[in-house]
Formats: C-alpha cells, structure tokens, sequence
C-alpha cells in the first residue's frame, strides 16, 4: 500500500488528530498545492492544482490537528472530483 493510499485510509477513518501537514501531503499527492493570498490572507488557504480546481479549508489555528467539520469538507471534496 502506497503511502498516498495510507494518508487516503487515514483520512476516511476520520481521526481526532489528523494534522494541517498531512493534509498539505495528500492534497500534494494529487497534484494540488498552496496557493498564497498576501499579506492580508489569514487563516483561509486554497490549495490550487494545475486545473485552477481550488479547495479551501480554514487553517486550524493554534492547534494543528482539522476539526472534524474540516475533515467532511475534504473528503466530500475529493469525492466530487473522483480523487478517491
């Protein structure tokens, strides 16, 4: 099992701790990356592939485990793109 495959398993069981970093990875492995928004951004990231297909998440803040809504929104979103 690849690591992508792992980070995808982990991600769909829903955990407590999964962290900001393992988001930016597995959104990597699918080709998607930070996009910067300035000087004036805040806590708002999109991650842009190639495509200019966005998906944005409130950057967890001072912690850095998602909240279990953040992590609804991601998988419901690489559904809708057929990413997993």
């Amino acid at each position: 099992m690849s690591k992508r495959d792992k980070l995808i398993e982990r991600l769909l069981s829903k955990p407590t701790d999964f962290s900001f970093g393992e988001l930016t990875t597995l959104l990597g492995r699918f080709g998607y990356s930070i996009q910067s928004s300035g000087l004036t951004g805040g806590s708002r990231i999109s991650f842009a592939n190639d495509e200019n297909d966005y998906i944005r998440i409130h950057k967890p803040h001072p912690r850095n485990e998602l909240l279990p809504y953040q992590i609804n929104d991601i998988i419901s979103a690489l559904l809708e793109r057929s990413l997993i």
